[in-house]
């Protein structure tokens, strides 16, 4: 049951901004679709839309920002012996958090296999219909799909499509709240 998105309220533009953008309701058309970036290339979007386009004074500010031979910051799960090394592990945790927002873990005992299973059942998911996706787009659920978590406040949208699962004890998620399509290899 594939549903075509209208995508005649976007505008696309490979040259830059045009003058008459009106970007909320080209947020606004996006959000509503629900179908995240996959439904515009689906729906048959060949040019990027204005809304993932970033301003050129961002763009500047970042290249001249950038620093060369940067390097991900990398976390030793292997390191967590005793309790010193588990200090020195959340420590590390904690200044990668504050000062990049995100990490690499390496030596947390999770097999590649199980590493490469999880990410063909995402991939599945993304794959899938959007009116199968549709009814996850709800930043409220404990399982969900989104396209950009900010989409309203950051100066252009992110081009991705994420499928967020909350598996927290606090969460209490039942394995029927999980997408069929990956919910194997997830559990």
């Amino acid at each position: 049951m594939e549903q075509k998105m209208d995508v005649s309220g976007f505008n696309e533009s490979s040259a830059g901004m045009e003058v008459n953008y009106k970007r909320k309701e080209e947020l606004k058309a996006f959000d509503d679709s629900k179908a995240g970036v996959k439904g515009l290339i689906d729906a048959g979007v060949t040019k990027v839309p204005e809304l993932f386009v970033r301003p050129p004074d961002e763009l500047a500010e970042e290249f001249n920002s950038c620093k060369a031979n940067l390097q991900v910051p990398v976390i030793d799960l292997g390191a967590i012996g005793g309790n010193d090394g588990r200090k020195k592990v959340v420590n590390e945790i904690r200044i990668a958090s504050e000062e990049w927002g995100f990490f690499q873990v390496v030596n947390h005992g999770i097999p590649f296999n199980v590493l490469d299973e999880m990410i063909d059942g995402i991939c599945m998911f993304h794959n899938q219909d959007s009116e199968i996706k549709k009814p996850l787009y709800d930043q409220k659920k404990k399982v969900r799909f989104e396209s950009n978590y900010d989409l309203y406040n950051s100066k252009s949208a992110s081009w991705r499509d994420t499928l967020t699962i909350y598996v927290l004890a606090a969460y209490q998620l039942g394995p029927d709240e999980i997408p069929p399509v990956c919910r194997y290899v997830v559990l």
